[in-house]
Order: C-alpha cells, then sequence, then structure tokens
C-alpha cells in the first residue's frame, strides 16, 4: 500500500506524485524521490524495481521479509534493514521489518508487518528544510534514528515491568515462586528479541561514522549525524546489556528464595517428625508387654509413661522452636 510519493529540492516539498511520474522527477536535477510503502503488494514492488532499478536479490529479500540487519551495496543502490520492535498492549513484542532503499535522488522505505507509522519522520524532516537538502542520505538518517528511538521506548515499558516483577519476587515468593520465574523468562526472551534487533544494527551502522563509506552517503555533512547515531545503538545494547544481567540475577534469587522457603518447610516437617518419632518410639516400647517389664504391673505406670512421652516431646518442642525450625 502507497503511504507517501514526494518529491523535493533543496529541502523543499514540490510534487506529491505518482508511480508513473517518479522517472520523470528523477531525472530533473537536484531533486530526490522519497516513497514510502507499507506491506506492498507484488504489483507495487515489481513497480517500484522497474523506476528506480533495483537489485532482483534486494527486492527478493524484501518479498521473503525476516530479515536480520544489514547493509548492503548493489552498485549506486545501499540496501538497509531495521528491524522495527513494538509493545503491543497485551505486553507482546511485535517484530516488523523496514527495509530502505537510498540513492544519490531516491529513498524507498517499505515497512512490513508492525503497526508503527512512520509519518512523524516525514513531516520534522519537512520541517527542518536545512537538514532535508541534504537529500536521501539523511533521509536514511533519520528513519534509522526513529527506529532506535523506539528501542528507547520499548527499554523502558520493560525496565518499568522488570520493576514490578522485581517485588513480586520478594513480596509474593510463596505462593508465586514458579510464575515469577516463568514471568521473568518470559520477559527474557523479550529482551533477547531487543538484543537481535539492535546489536546487528550497530554493527552493520558503526562504521557510517567513519572509515569507508557507501558512495551514496559520500560527503562528510552528515558524519556527526551517524557517529550520534553510532552512540544512541550502544547505549540501547548497553541497556538492554544491563537488563538481560538483571534478568538473570533476579531468575536466581528468585529460585534461591523459593529454595529458602522449601528448606523451611522441610525444617518443620523434620521438626514435626522428631517429636511423633519420640512418642512413637516409647509407646513401641512398651506396646511390646514383656512379663519381665515391671513397669506395665506398677499402679502408677501408666501416669510414668504418659508424663515421659509428653514430657519429651514437650522438650523437643522447646528446642526446635528455641532454634527456629517451629
Amino acid at each position: 500500500m502507497l503511504i507517501n510519493c514526494v518529491a523535493y529540492k533543496d529541502g523543499v516539498k514540490i510534487a506529491d506524485i505518482t508511480f508513473d511520474e517518479i522517472s520523470d522527477y528523477l531525472k530533473k536535477q537536484g531533486v530526490f524521490v522519497w516513497v514510502a510503502l507499507k506491506d506492498p503488494t507484488e504489483p507495487e514492488l515489481l513497480q517500484m524495481q522497474e523506476e528506480f532499478g533495483l537489485h532482483e536479490l534486494a527486492m527478493e529479500d524484501v518479498r521473503h521479509g525476516n530479515q536480520r540487519p544489514k547493509k548492503e551495496e548493489y552498485g549506486e543502490v545501499l540496501f538497509s534493514v531495521a528491524q522495527l520492535i513494538t509493545l503491543l498492549p497485551n505486553r507482546e513484542l511485535q517484530v516488523g521489518e523496514l527495509d530502505i532503499f537510498t540513492s544519490k535522488n531516491f529513498t524507498l522505505s517499505v515497512r512490513k508487518g508492525s503497526p508503527q507509522e512512520l509519518l512523524g519522520v516525514r513531516s520534522r524532516c519537512e520541517q527542518q528544510p536545512e537538514f532535508l537538502k541534504m537529500g536521501s542520505r539523511y533521509v536514511l538518517y533519520a528513519l534509522v534514528d526513529y527506529v532506535v528511538d523506539q528501542y528507547f521506548d520499548v527499554l523502558n515499558e520493560l525496565e518499568n515491568d522488570l520493576d514490578i516483577v522485581e517485588s513480586n519476587v520478594f513480596s509474593n515468593t510463596k505462593s508465586r515462586g514458579r510464575a515469577n520465574v516463568e514471568t521473568l523468562y518470559y520477559m527474557k526472551q523479550k529482551v533477547s528479541v531487543l538484543k537481535h534487533a539492535c546489536v546487528p544494527l550497530l554493527e552493520k551502522f558503526a562504521n557510517f561514522s567513519g572509515g569507508r563509506l557507501p558512495p551514496v552517503l559520500a560527503g562528510g555533512e552528515l558524519n556527526e549525524y551517524f557517529r550520534d547515531l553510532q552512540d544512541h545503538l550502544k547505549r540501547v545494547v548497553d541497556r538492554v546489556d544491563t537488563l538481560e544481567a538483571a534478568l538473570s540475577q533476579l531468575i536466581q534469587v528468585n529460585i534461591s528464595l523459593v529454595t529458602i522457603d522449601e528448606t523451611e518447610i522441610t525444617k518443620r516437617l523434620a521438626a514435626w517428625a522428631g517429636i511423633f518419632g519420640l512418642a512413637t518410639s516409647f509407646a513401641g516400647i512398651w506396646g511390646m508387654n514383656f512379663d519381665a517389664m515391671h513397669e506395665l504391673h506398677w499402679r502408677f505406670g501408666y501416669v510414668m509413661a504418659l508424663t515421659v512421652i509428653f514430657g519429651g516431646c514437650g522438650l523437643l518442642f522447646w528446642r526446635f522452636k528455641k532454634i527456629k525450625w517451629l
């Protein structure tokens, strides 16, 4: 589905154009075209491939989707892939994909499988013509920078969820020990999804701030922007690593607390078993009814037996209470 198809010159929008007009505007001096598609159909992809002369291998990646973040050069066209991560209201993570074709005089962005809207990126760029006049190179930066900003939003929500789970771990260990572990592992899976999105993106875009640049990005005016983007990605990766480590530690703490609770239960059972074991042993001895057991024929033998049994059990009960086994 077509979202926008706009021609710009010197950072200023000059016209909303149709697919059929793209080739005409690409021939104009100082003009670049920015096309945005969402979940495109096969005819739309074929038309874009024909209008922009896109490589077949790159188009296959767009059709199949599920690509890792990457950047590849096809002649004068740079093909970049970033993953769009959205935290849904039900706290599920939805992973989409943003494919970006960048050349000297055009940018084609293809958004797939994500509810996120990129209209804010275009409007923000149009409000800053001094930056947009850098052309399609700046559009690439703006799109990837938007993706990274969304990573920060997701991270903030995950960190808030971690605070809630942490409170549950220390307040509901006895009743929700297993549930806490399941929640923590589920959160760790979501952090892994975010990590798989941002780490490869950092690896692929790190050299945009120095070293060899793709021809389409040649020119030093964007170096500081990509350096800033690299810094943002590093911060995301550091926070993801910190969150992942905190989750692993909290899982171990939860397991330790559950183990401590189970140990307390074991102590109580062992204490009561010892008390009843003492009573059972005395009852077993005096229940053998041997003739040589004189206390069985003693008038006060029954009282004496009860006194010994209850006295011994009471002594054990006091002792277990003192050492906090009961």
